[in-house]
């Protein structure tokens, strides 16, 4: 390995053509037509310079990497080296393109080892998403299939790369640098003998992508969660209990929250003027406020500016008994989430009913998913949301005793790390001594992470002090769940295998 006194990458300038000549002869020995014409990089340049580049070590061409713009639709489908290059004069270029197809890149054999390639091709990635750009595409040529192309399909060569059975310089690199192998290509490169003529296209997908809009964008990547630690006391009617909710609301709307996320039953003091009732008949008198509830929060939501999770609620409907909330959008929408896994102690003392609806929201701050307390203790309802596009899960609970708190936290945190999403989790505290099935609360709200290299180690983003009623403020990074997903340490979504079971929700 050279002795490295200077090591610069930067723009490929014509004053570096000869160099570049010179290294592709030796790099191209073998090909019909090993290097470029002047003519050829002088118009590559000037129809796209940012894609040309080289690096130099100690002053020396040490390697080179060349490519152009073109539509999705142009290297989906079969192509040559030929036609992809417009005839060999990147006509084909388009500023209006969605995908940078790579041309050519190499680094000359005296600077291997060096890492030099890794270097280039970071640099095209880092190119793709400056540039907002749907991927990275070229064929890449399968220099050893000539020695097993009387025994195998280039289909059946590209397997045994891929598990390793058959070792080529060309894709082994590529597919240990993110691209994927998504098609083989026909007479891809006209004299190439090693490769029989055959190229596999690899593609690398840019997480960071948006589709182009003339609307103004609102949606955001980094979301300010607020938690609600709610307090169990006695209130004398509704106003007040929403007088207390609208002070956590404005709170937590001052320091700029994207969401408020309310705890389970958290209007249960409300019960204490039907203490005289059986607990079925009380709960059903408290379902009677859930209509206005729902009105006035959506109200707060407007005028706050804030998405608010409203904990949850029982609702009355045909006659039966659900516990139940609703998203209410900062844009005066709302949505209605169930919970469909009620406790023994639901049913034995309220008559409570599971329900039926799980689906995701769509907000300003990502794709959106809440299961009531119980729900996030069986993981196929969150595995199913994530399969949905889930970015945030929200659990509004209510536990008693610090071991029903520990179920639903220690689930809510194996839900954030099998699912790649973030998990807030609120609950209520105090006492209720004049309400019946409702006497203590135990509660410590939290936001749970995956655990990776870009997150907690632990898994704990920001917690609140257990059995205090407080608010609880975290940021959330949105873009950290899309590369988690990619380049995890592990992949727990993309790494399933589907060969051997599925999940799905039955319509």
């Amino acid at each position: 390995m050279q002795d490295i006194e200077n090591l610069e990458l930067h723009y490929l300038q014509m004053e570096d053509y000869e160099e570049l000549k010179e290294a592709m002869q030796e790099m191209y020995a073998d090909m019909p037509d090993p290097y470029w014409e002047k003519h050829q990089i002088k118009s590559l340049i000037k129809k796209f310079p940012e894609g040309q580049v080289v690096i130099k070590v100690n002053g020396k061409l040490a390697g080179c990497a060349l490519s152009i713009i073109v539509k999705a639709s142009q290297c989906d489908r079969q192509h040559t080296y030929e036609q992809i290059t417009g005839n060999y004069t990147f006509n084909t270029h388009s500023d209006e393109g969605d995908v940078l197809y790579g041309i050519d890149v190499f680094v000359v054999p005296e600077y291997r080892g060096m890492r030099l390639g890794r270097r280039l091709y970071e640099y095209r990635k880092e190119l793709c998403e400056k540039l907002n750009l749907r991927s990275i595409a070229f064929g890449g040529r399968i220099p050893n299939y000539h020695k097993y192309s009387e025994d195998l399909t280039p289909k059946q060569y590209l397997e045994k790369v891929k598990r390793k059975e058959i070792h080529d310089p060309v894709l082994d690199f590529q597919m240990s640098n993110d691209f994927h192998p998504s098609r083989i290509l026909r007479r891809y490169l006209e004299g190439d003998k090693d490769s029989n003529e055959f190229a596999v296209l690899l593609e690398w997908d840019n997480i960071y992508y948006e589709e182009p809009s003339n609307e103004a964008q609102t949606n955001k990547t980094v979301v300010r969660l607020g938690l609600v630690q709610w307090q169990m006391r006695p209130y004398s009617n509704l106003d007040e209990v929403m007088e207390q909710a609208e002070y956590f609301i404005d709170s937590l709307s001052s320091y700029r929250a994207d969401f408020a996320l309310f705890p389970e039953y958290f209007n249960a003091p409300l019960m204490a003027a039907y203490n005289h009732l059986s607990e079925p008949e009380a709960i059903r008198e408290l379902a009677k406020y859930t209509k206005e509830i729902k009105q006035r929060f959506s109200e707060l939501a407007v005028s706050y500016n804030i998405n608010i999770i409203t904990g949850s609620m029982p609702e009355v409907v045909d006659e039966r008994l659900y516990n139940i909330g609703h998203l209410c959008r900062r844009d005066g929408t709302t949505e209605r989430y169930e919970k469909l896994h009620v406790t023994p102690d639901e049913e034995k003392v309220w008559g409570l009913q599971g329900g039926n609806k799980l689906e995701v929201f769509d907000t300003d701050c990502g794709t959106i998913g809440v299961l009531i307390c119980y729900d996030s203790e069986f993981p196929e309802l969150s595995r199913i949301l994530a399969d949905d596009g889930m970015d945030i899960l929200f659990v509004p609970f209510l536990t008693d005793t610090q071991n029903g708190y520990s179920r639903v936290r220690l689930c809510a945190q194996a839900r954030a790390i099998e699912n790649e999403c973030y998990v807030a989790i609120a609950g209520s505290v105090g006492n209720l001594p004049k309400v019946h099935n409702m006497d203590i609360q135990y509660a410590q709200s939290m936001v749970l992470t995956p655990c990776d290299f870009a997150f907690p180690f632990d898994g704990v983003k920001a917690q609140t002090t257990p059995n205090t009623e407080m608010i609880l403020i975290a940021d959330v990074d949105i873009d950290l769940l899309t590369e988690l997903n990619q380049h995890g340490s592990v992949r727990n979504l993309k790494d399933r295998r589907k060969d051997l079971f599925s999940l799905y929700k039955r319509k």
